[in-house]
């Protein structure tokens, strides 16, 4: 039996005299209110596999850890910090979830094609690849070398090409595969301080939507393009700018992200588009 109730009525004493679904939604709960007892279903993740790439430190740490606790196994890509990255794999595994800490520069193709190989031989599957690696420095456009040029594209947009192409097979061998990059706002706004960066962001939003269509049905891709997001211990006036500019009047926070995270990772009817999290920045 299928009982559609509100959480008031439970809490001010619903009385069943059999078992009963309890639907919050689209939220399904099986409840034996003789016993007392009320089963809290799966996680919504439960048994998915989640490749995070740059993922011991800051946003990338935010979205691995909540990923598991949306009931995902992560795979925790680092570059050099291995510490830091062993530390979100513990904080992981408490959660009874499996996770690895892999280290590879994922701006070179054999890291990658060791970092997906570990993968599947480690977990087996992967379902959620979460592009989040990058780059940001600031350089003025006469100064800015050839070095630097190179390098802020082949971290910020060529790792992106490279983890999403070598991934493919693994995603559609899911049958629901999910790829959300990491843009920014500097690819949407010109900032002449930051040429290197917003043409490697505009890259990733370009490259999403070409894989959008070159990877349907089996694999959506969307990005996400933050706007200043502040974490514990961030000089405060590294945001003021952006709050002076933003409608909401204040930065982001790491579960601002992690929820556009979440979403993409779940919907199955989203692909191609860029959400961009940043308070209404762009609006002005």
């Amino acid at each position: 039996m299928a009982v559609e109730i509100t959480k008031s009525s439970i809490l001010s004493g619903l009385i069943c005299t059999s078992p009963a679904a309890i639907l919050f939604g689209e939220v399904r709960y099986d409840v034996d209110v003789r016993k007392g007892d009320i089963a809290v279903p799966e996680k919504s993740l439960s048994g998915k596999v989640a490749l995070v790439t740059g993922a011991a430190k800051r946003i990338g740490r935010s979205v691995a850890l909540r990923l598991a606790e949306e009931g995902a196994d992560v795979i925790v890509n680092y570059r050099h910090s291995k510490d830091a990255a062993e530390e979100v794999v513990a904080q992981i595994t408490a959660m009874g979830r499996r996770a690895a800490a892999i280290q590879g520069d994922v701006a070179k193709r054999a890291d990658v094609g060791a970092l997906l190989a570990a993968v599947d031989s480690d977990f087996g599957r992967l379902d959620i690849l979460v592009n989040n690696a990058g780059m940001f420095f600031p350089a003025k456009f006469e100064d800015l070398t050839e070095e630097e040029w190179d390098t802020i594209l082949e971290v910020n947009l060529k790792s992106q090409f490279l983890c999403s192409q070598v991934a493919t097979r693994l995603l559609r061998q899911s049958g629901a595969g999910r790829i959300i990059n990491f843009a920014s706002l500097g690819g949407l706004l010109a900032w002449p301080a930051y040429t290197h960066y917003c043409v490697s962001k505009a890259g990733v939003i370009m490259l999403t939507r070409c894989l959008a269509r070159a990877l349907a049905p089996e694999i959506t891709v969307n990005a996400i393009a933050p706007g200043t997001i502040s974490f514990p211990g961030d000089a405060p006036e590294l945001a003021e700018d952006f709050i002076r500019r933003a409608p909401l009047a204040r930065t982001g926070g790491p579960e601002d992200i992690e929820d556009a995270v979440v979403f993409l990772a779940k919907s199955p009817f989203v692909t191609g588009q860029v959400i961009v999290v940043d308070g209404g920045r762009t609006l002005t």
